[in-house]
């Protein structure tokens, strides 16, 4: 063996790598333990922060390096934040109101959202169109874009500009996010800009158990602004105006040289308005009688025909609070308050928000107060912004009440100082994020640059609210369109049943090579395999790549693909034996025949692997990254390694009569002769016939498509009982209801056998941008259940809890944006074509022949089309899921990859045999190929079905769709490459296949 030196020290290295890496988690572990016998938990902390592993590595540094376990595993929360880049544009256009501009806007949210494609250039087409003869520096001739785009810019300096401006966004964007991480404390988390994604930021954050607050977090923009404030009594008069021409029928359609003597007359009458002593408009005495709900709701329909705003809005609060308001009753007040009446009626300085809490000091709950703001500047932005704020504190006022601190900068100073100087006796609102967090009476000028926001808030609202305002400002919204949370008991499952089919796969892999390859044989493969297993987490470890239930699938499958190796090597070996050949030279021939096999097979593995991991999210990354590092791994140990094992043993004469057989493997599938190219009119007509059923099954069934391809919600909710799916489908049924009045869909299905939990989806609100929908749907989901008597959660708060079990609870979640999901389905078909091109062009250039590229890729479209097939015929008629979703395309991927090794053996094979006996038949020497390669393709195929099968069994109900889909990847993968791929290789050549008689049963031994 050439190179052993390098082997040697390759190997060297890698051990003394994943040693040191992989001790982290040991030391961990350690401290933890010893943390533990300490009773108080500050001393605890304590002896955590004085201890050093090694003498320099914290206990920090030891929970950082140490081998992450993804959200299925340790539980969290992942989600895909999408920066607005149509808000960015119009921040760079600094809000033009021009009708070529906001025609141009629409055009584009309109194509983007029915299309998909990148913003900017839809909008600059969008422009052209609307405003023809137009140059984009009209509009983007801006501050913001100073120095990069003046008056005379042409439109492709403009375009380069705004490009540039727009990454500029997206990298500030994830600064801000991955700071407000760091700052809330996430070990380990993940954060990355998604490649071919623009504006897509994803973060995995393991251990998270606080899903709302993170949202708030992650999805707050943090644009912090002072404004002057209107006294409430000022301005009631408008609204009682206003509520009386909503009533009175005035849509605000009058003609434009109408409204400035409309808004004139408006002023008047509100000048000579009484205000009116607003009566209470929130009943706090519950009535349970039906009767009487029934009177009070024909009470209401008719309080709300004669007074659309005020049945809703009580007026009065003082200083800005102008009224109060249920929150069920803000979308309708908003619709009021910002129509086309109400912008002739109110003042066009006048802004009004809702405040970001409750207010604390009414008897009812969820009631919400309404702020007069006075726009005093002539951009109509704040006088006063959160670009001037140095620091933000959580601490305590006077009263023991959390409060954030803010510290400002000299002009920021002087302009709070003139502000409050000016506005003694009235509010100033303090608004972040379009709500007003607190309105404080100012009692007189405040210098040296201090403020401060108080409210109704907790401790852990108010160290939030600092770390975001610490963390700076998003340079655009940014919203959560895919969310995923798993809970931590989940978790704790998944690793107890990941690790139990990683051990029972692995033994079975262990006894079946020393079953079929004998004693010394079947230990140096499993040696392999340990020292494999050994690398591939060590590898894993260094790249701080967490550890999830696909990733486990991933490494299992590694081990098939190890085998495999070791399968190839022996049976080459075996073969040079037969000849003749002594120990020495039939090793060093049998790995040196061998070589190129397993290479070609382990390289197209990867291609697969690659598109994997840059076409996949969260658990599909998972599985690729392990899955490729497996497949490196493997290659080394099953091809270098072992051979240096080898080399060593016999060069000191030992190991010379080492059997590779065993009485069960001795001459398995030796000397037949099956004529499996005649077979092929049989073999292409049951595949013709297939094809066209599963086809039909498209049309007839369809797929069982998840939330990943439609949008929507899933929740998977465990009951204390046994229920049913169609009685939780018949209770949701009228449960969730779109802002338009439509229901939404609502399905459920069963996870696991037990009977005890649901897997609840649907697509209400799916499309809405707001941040408090996931609650409402989550409250809906709650209500619903509660009310059936399906769950005994005293709160909603306990029912999204996923620790408490009692009661019934959420105990994971996901959330697909429509936009994702269009995302989703284009990257799948691309991903799929993509790896059956790249392939073609592997094998073309490998094997420098066209034919064994149609060949493969013939079979492999097949091998795909047969396992959707399936999931389209089986859906709905066993006993688990059969969705389509991110981790089936990943399975289909994997089978691609699987597939291609087998048939890039027996090309193999066919290509040495055609140099072998260059004037040989080449149909008997094709059937020769097959035949000869029998036992390598039983043996992998058995033991990767082992893998699959324990996988499947006892791996959850997370991995058991994806291991289904691998399994008749596997069956019918190698069945293409014995009756569809050869074949189809054979004609393509421009040879016409010759009858022949196949092989007698009786021969089959």
């Amino acid at each position: 063996m050439q190179n052993k030196g390098i082997v040697i020290c390759v190997a060297v290295l890698l051990t003394l790598a994943s040693i040191f890496y992989l001790s982290f988690s040991f030391a961990t572990r350690y401290y933890d333990s010893e943390a533990a016998k300490i009773k108080d938990p500050i001393a605890q902390q304590d002896y955590k922060d004085s201890v050093k592993y090694l003498g320099v590595y914290s206990y920090q540094n030891c929970l950082e390096t140490q081998i992450g376990l993804g959200l299925d595993l340790k539980g969290g929360m992942n989600v895909i934040l999408e920066i607005s880049v149509p808000d960015v544009l119009e921040n760079l256009a600094d809000h033009k109101t021009d009708a070529g501009f906001t025609n141009a806007m629409k055009e584009a949210r309109a194509q983007e959202e029915a299309n998909g494609g990148d913003f900017v250039s839809l909008f600059i087409n969008a422009y052209h169109k609307s405003a023809p003869g137009h140059k984009l520096a009209e509009v983007f001739a801006t501050q913001q874009l100073q120095g990069k785009v003046s008056p005379q810019s042409s439109d492709a300096e403009v375009e380069k500009a705004i490009r540039a401006s727009v990454q500029d966004a997206i990298d500030n964007s994830f600064n801000v996010v991955r700071t407000r991480i760091d700052k809330f404390g996430v070990v380990q988390p993940n954060i990355q800009k998604l490649e071919g994604q623009q504006g897509r930021i994803m973060v995995e954050m393991p251990g998270i158990s606080q899903p709302e607050r993170m949202r708030k977090m992650l999805q707050g923009s943090a644009n912090l602004e002072f404004w002057e404030t209107y006294n409430s009594e000022e301005i009631a008069p408008y609204l009682q105006q206003l509520d009386t021409r909503i009533a009175n029928g005035d849509n605000g359609e009058e003609k434009n040289d109408t409204v400035a003597a409309d808004s004139a007359a408006a002023k008047k009458e509100v000048a000579k308005a009484e205000p009116k002593k607003a009566e209470a408009k929130f009943s706090i005495k519950k009535k349970d009688d039906a009767a009487s709900k029934v009177g009070e709701d024909a009470q209401n329909a008719a309080a709300i025909k004669a007074h659309p705003l005020l049945a809703r809005l009580q007026l009065g609060g003082g200083l800005s609070t102008v009224g109060y308001a249920s929150v069920r009753d803000t979308a309708a007040i908003n619709k009021i308050i910002y129509s086309a009446v109400a912008k002739r009626v109110l003042p066009s300085d006048l802004r009004l928000l809702w405040s970001a809490k409750p207010a604390d000091n009414l008897k009812v709950k969820n009631i919400f107060e309404l702020h007069a703001l006075k726009v005093t500047t002539t951009t109509g932005r704040a006088p006063l912004e959160g670009d001037v704020i140095t620091d933000a504190k959580d601490e305590f006022d006077q009263m023991g009440s959390p409060v954030v601190s803010m510290k400002m900068n000299t002009e920021g100073a002087r302009k709070w100082a003139q502000m409050t100087k000016a506005n003694v006796g009235k509010a100033i609102a303090i608004v972040l994020d379009g709500v007003v967090y607190s309105a404080p009476r100012v009692n007189g000028e405040i210098d040296g640059g201090s403020s401060q926001i108080s409210g109704n808030f907790t401790i852990e609202d108010t160290k939030d609210l600092a770390n975001t305002l610490k963390s700076g400002r998003m340079p655009a919204p940014a919203r959560i369109v895919q969310e995923e949370v798993v809970g931590p008991t989940l978790g704790a499952q998944s690793i107890q049943m990941g690790i139990v089919s990683f051990v029972v796969a692995f033994v079975l892999l262990m006894v079946y090579m020393v079953m079929m390859y004998n004693i010394i044989p079947g230990m140096m493969a499993n040696l392999a395999l340990l020292v494999n297993v050994f690398f591939t987490l060590g590898i894993l470890t260094s790249f701080q790549a967490a550890l999830t239930l696909p990733g486990l699938a991933g490494m299992v499958l590694s081990l098939g693909t190890a085998v495999d190796a070791n399968v190839l090597i022996y049976e080459r070996i075996k073969e040079e034996l037969r000849s003749g050949k002594g120990m020495k030279q039939a090793v060093a021939a049998g790995y040196g025949n061998a070589f190129s096999a397993i290479f070609d097979s382990n390289l197209t593995s990867l291609i697969t692997g690659v598109i994997l991991l840059t076409t996949g999210t969260g658990p599909i990354r998972g599985f690729a990254t392990t899955w490729i590092i497996g497949i490196v791994v493997s290659f080394f140990t099953a091809v270098f390694l072992t051979r240096l094992v080898y080399d060593y043993k016999l060069n000191h004469d030992k190991w010379m009569h080492c059997k590779f057989d065993t009485p069960v493997s001795h001459n398995l599938m030796q000397g037949k002769k099956y004529k499996f190219m005649s077979m092929y009119k049989t073999t292409f007509t049951v595949a013709i016939v297939a094809a066209v059923v599963f086809i039909g099954s498209f049309f007839v069934r369809g797929l069982s498509k998840s939330i990943d391809f439609t949008g929507g919600r899933n929740y998977v909710v465990q009951f204390e009982n046994p229920v049913e799916p169609e009685q939780i489908r018949t209770v949701l049924g009228d449960a969730f209801v779109n802002a338009d009045g439509s229901k939404a869909n609502t399905g459920a299905i069963a996870i696991g056998t037990d009977g005890k939990t649901i897997r609840v989806s649907t697509n209400y609100m799916i499309e809405s941008n707001s941040p408090t929908v996931d609650d409402e749907a989550e409250t809906i989901l709650y209500n619903a259940l509660k009310k059936a008597n399906l769950v005994s959660q005293k709160s909603v708060e306990a029912f999204k809890n996923p620790d408490v079990r009692q009661g019934g609870s959420i105990i994971s979640s996901t959330k697909v944006g429509p936009s994702v999901a269009k995302d989703i389905t284009m990257g799948a078909i691309y991903s799929v074509l993509f790896a059956l091109i790249a392939i073609f062009l592997y094998i073309l250039i490998r094997f420098r022949n066209v034919a064994f590229s149609v060949g493969s890729t013939v079979a492999l479209a097949f091998d795909a089309l047969t396992v959707i097939g399936f999931y389209s015929l089986l859906w709905g008629l066993v006993p688990f899921s059969l969705e389509i979703d991110q981790t089936f395309i990943g399975a289909i991927l994997t089978v691609v990859g699987y597939s291609i090794n087998d048939k890039v053996v027996v090309f193999d094979r066919i290509r040495e045999n055609l140099k072998l006996h260059p004037k040989g038949d080449r149909q008997q020497l094709f059937n020769a190929s097959i035949n000869e390669t029998l036992a390598r393709t039983i043996n992998t195929s058995t033991s990767t079905l082992l893998v699959l099968l324990c996988i499947f069994i006892l791996g959850g109900d997370s991995i058991r769709s994806f291991s289904f889909a691998m399994i008749l990847g596997v069956v019918f993968g190698t069945l293409s490459s014995i009756f569809i791929a050869s074949p189809m290789a054979y004609i393509v050549l421009g040879r016409k296949i010759k009858e022949e008689p196949a092989e007698e049963v009786a021969e089959v031994k």
